[in-house]
């Protein structure tokens, strides 16, 4: 159990060794499962519990501190990794309510075994009395699930943000040191989790405004000592600025994919537009989305198969589409042998995207010299493109 401030504890857990989180979203730094324990002068609370396989390991925290009672279990968000554990925390201490929203606790009746006795709902702005600490709880619907909220310390200033904000990492350090480091990790958060629901943030980061908030607890990674670091950010992902970049993901079978790619890439890169190339083969597809936050156009690249595009880029497009980024344009270039359907089968995996789709270069067999003057002449299209968002001079 470590202060964050006067009675105000972080009880959570490190898990140094997971690599995969819901087995979709790598995690190549570990995660943390962050519980708080907050101790007024007349109640005692705990924000949000633990996954499920490290639930002793929190228990431990407690009883090893010598916490003799709890109070409220306050529950932000009904996914496994915050309230699996839940129940386990009950066992020890039985006379704890569960403090949650309607939505909330409707999840939480279907997800665990407890009893709609133990709850006690709370809405928007209520507060909760410690004594001389008071919790006023915000709904933020959408960051990511639809029953989210978060808790702020009036006295304290702190805000325990549940997933908004967070960062996936196991760390020794309580608060941001790093800050660059913690900057890479959030943002690639942001991409993974919540950046299909960035006007929902708009909306909840606007419900924070009147708050004066001297600190940021999120449910993964250290605390934010510093709250403008990720706010600003935030208010930056969620908004239309892209940035002057393309990126290109591709798989190529016999090299022809591969040429059209490379040639694109370096004519892109003399007309002073900034490109990321992402080999679609073995990708921790989380690196694609951090620099899917910001790019302004985005290139699939692909033979064909049976028809149809390459497995590896179907599921590139399906991601793309699921994670809503805010490019402005998207292209599709690529290979086949003796027909193809790639470009509709594609353009129709990336109908969320609000994107201008560019005109296709589709090239049979090995690229001839007319089939590089169709990229070149693509790449002064995306070039003028871009100058058009005043993005590239």
């Amino acid at each position: 159990m470590r202060a964050i401030t006067k009675n105000v504890y972080s009880v959570g857990v490190q898990d140094w060794d997971r690599r995969l989180f819901d087995e979709l979203i790598p995690l190549p730094d570990g995660t943390s499962y962050n519980a708080y324990l907050i101790k007024g002068s007349e109640k005692t609370a705990l924000i949000d519990a633990v996954d499920p396989a490290k639930i002793q390991d929190l228990i431990s925290h407690l009883v090893g501190a010598g916490v003799e009672n709890l109070d409220y279990v306050i529950s932000h968000h009904a996914e496994q990794d915050h309230s699996g554990g839940i129940v386990d925390v009950l066992m020890v201490y039985p006379d704890a309510k569960i403090v949650t929203n309607a939505k909330c606790k409707s999840l939480l009746l279907d997800h665990l075994d407890v009893d709609e006795e133990q709850f006690i709902e709370v809405t928007e702005g209520q507060t909760l009395s410690l004594g001389d600490k008071t919790l006023q709880f915000i709904i933020t619907p959408w960051v990511h699930w639809p029953e989210t909220m978060c808790t702020y310390v009036r006295e304290d200033k702190i805000l325990f943000s549940c997933d908004f904000f967070g960062s996936h990492q196991a760390t020794s350090s309580l608060f941001v040191e790093d800050e660059g480091k913690v900057y890479e990790a959030a943002k690639r958060y942001y991409a993974e989790i919540m950046m299909p629901f960035r006007s929902a943030i708009a909306g909840n980061l606007k419900k924070l405004e009147p708050l004066e908030i001297a600190m940021i607890a999120p449910s993964h990674g250290p605390v934010y000592p510093r709250p403008a670091l990720i706010m600003d950010a935030y208010k930056d992902w969620i908004s239309d600025r892209v940035e002057n970049k393309v990126i290109i993901a591709y798989v190529s079978m016999h090299d022809s994919t591969r040429q059209m790619v490379e040639y694109l890439v370096d004519s892109l890169m003399d007309k002073g537009v900034g490109v990321k190339q992402f080999n679609l083969t073995g990708i921790d597809l989380g690196h694609l989305a951090i620099d899917l936050v910001d790019a302004a156009t985005v290139i699939l690249a692909a033979p064909t198969v049976l028809v149809g595009p390459h497995p590896s880029a179907a599921h590139a497009a399906f991601v793309v589409n699921a994670l809503k980024p805010k490019a402005r344009f998207a292209g599709i270039i690529g290979s086949y042998g003796w027909g193809s359907k790639m470009v509709e089968t594609l353009t129709g995996l990336l109908s969320n995207l609000k994107a201008e789709i560019l005109e296709p270069v589709m090239v049979k067999g090995q690229p001839k010299p007319d089939d590089f003057e169709k990229l070149e002449a693509l790449a002064e299209m995306i070039k003028a493109k871009h100058q058009g968002l005043n993005i590239l001079k």
